[in-house]
């Protein structure tokens, strides 16, 4: 049995998400939904369509990926996993998605390990370097326009 991945977020991030990862795995269509929760939904529609979209995924073996612990799409996850076999990761990243997507083929609990896994690895501080083939200034040279903001 396959996992499959339901992402509900902020407008337009889901949909653009799920668009990175048939991107990344053009086979994922089948297994990835994306609704993104509009400014002005009123929660209750907005729960009618996520209802509606875990149906057709499966409430059993559905990992429900959303961006923000405590917003609205987070509070309609919360409430469409509620007494079903499916699970609920709050902060996706694009890391997290493709991670999941990628290991979909395990059970439920394993995906959702992995994609804890994959969207904390996938932060992380970049060191930048000097561009390449220049030469960084002495400290002590005087910057002929310092004074000037």
């Amino acid at each position: 049995m396959s996992t499959s991945i339901l992402i509900i977020a902020h407008a337009p991030l889901a949909h653009a998400l799920r668009e990175c990862a048939l991107h990344v795995f053009a086979d994922c269509g089948d297994s990835v939904a994306a609704m993104d929760v509009q400014p002005n939904a009123a929660p209750e529609d907005s729960l009618a369509q996520a209802r509606g979209l875990l149906e057709q995924l499966g409430t059993h073996s559905t990992l429900v990926l959303t961006d923000l612990f405590g917003a609205t799409p987070c509070n309609i996850a919360q409430r469409l996993v509620d007494g079903v076999g499916s699970r609920l990761v709050a902060g996706v990243n694009l890391p997290m998605l493709l991670r999941a997507v990628s290991y979909r083929t395990e059970p439920l609990d394993a995906v959702v390990s992995r994609a804890v896994v994959g969207g904390t690895q996938g932060v992380m501080q970049v060191a930048i370097a000097a561009p390449q083939n220049q030469t960084r200034r002495n400290a002590h040279d005087q910057d002929p326009y310092d004074h000037q903001q």
